[in-house]
């Protein structure tokens, strides 16, 4: 099996020894035009990875931010197809930044597994990440994914055991991603020291890079994360952005540009520091 383009980003960050910058957006919002644009501006604002949220009527994982950042995009008439039809309009012109879908089991069922799975594949998802599916899992939507080389991205939480780790950890591909709060997105009072400690912990269960989510909204507290997490994951201050300027859909992509740049900066900054 060849590497994919997440392993694939993964290996050129750690042969550089920069760290993986991850955004998270809603399709879709503030409309559905928006998307692409701002796809491209978040990677020409350092970003490694996209992760593209999949609206959905009961984000019940996800905090107000986000929440509402779903209700936009759904009165745009954003649908699933839709959020496939903008990445495959993305790849059109970066055919190298991977791309991960994240949401519910819910829209994906009722596309039907399968068909859900090859229409993201063909339209270049390189990777699931489906906050109600358990590692456990083992049915169509899985199989089917993996058959096509898709990676399938699991949630760990400070309150994850030894033994839940060491399931997750055998059933992610791609990136762990470290849910470093209790609680919803959008959460605040981030403490890297205790992202730190669990980091290192986790990693006598995990093989694949870990990478740090929520609670992350500042240039400076990317790059804390960044010192023991192998990438930062950056949501609701973006979704924040594309709220502020909802009444302005065409200044949302520079809008996330200029909250992305200058953590990417920050991040690659500590790093100097760290190797130099």
């Amino acid at each position: 099996m060849t590497a994919g383009r997440i392993q694939a980003r993964m290996d050129a960050l750690q042969q550089i020894g920069r760290k993986a910058l991850i955004p998270y957006i809603v399709a879709g919002d503030p409309t559905p035009e928006t998307t692409v644009p701002a796809m491209h501006a978040l990677v020409a604002g350092g970003a490694d990875i996209l992760e593209l949220g999949m609206p959905f009527s009961d984000p019940f994982a996800d905090g107000p931010v986000n929440q509402r950042g779903a209700e936009r995009a759904i009165a745009g008439g954003t649908t699933l197809g839709g959020v496939l039809d903008a990445v495959r309009a993305f790849r059109a012109d970066d055919a190298d930044t991977p791309v991960v879908l994240m949401g519910y089991l819910n829209p994906v069922m009722a596309m039907g597994e399968r068909v859900f799975c090859e229409r993201a594949h063909e339209a270049g998802v390189d990777g699931l990440l489906l906050v109600d599916m358990p590692p456990e899992e083992d049915g169509v939507l899985v199989r089917r994914a993996r058959e096509l080389e898709m990676d399938l991205i699991y949630l760990a939480a400070p309150t994850t055991t030894d033994v839940r780790m060491r399931a997750i950890g055998e059933a992610t591909s791609g990136y762990l991603y470290y849910v470093s709060l209790k609680g919803v997105t959008g959460s605040s009072e981030l403490n890297a020291g205790d992202v730190s400690r669990k980091v290192d912990a986790m990693r006598a269960h995990v093989q694949v890079p870990i990478c740090v989510g929520f609670g992350i909204r500042t240039a400076e507290q990317a790059a804390e994360i960044s010192k023991a997490a192998d990438g930062v994951i950056v949501g609701s201050v973006l979704v924040s952005a594309a709220e502020a300027h909802a009444n302005q859909p065409e200044a949302v992509p520079e809008a996330l540009r200029q909250v992305l740049a200058p953590m990417r900066e920050a991040m690659d900054d500590v790093q100097a520091g760290l190797t130099s």
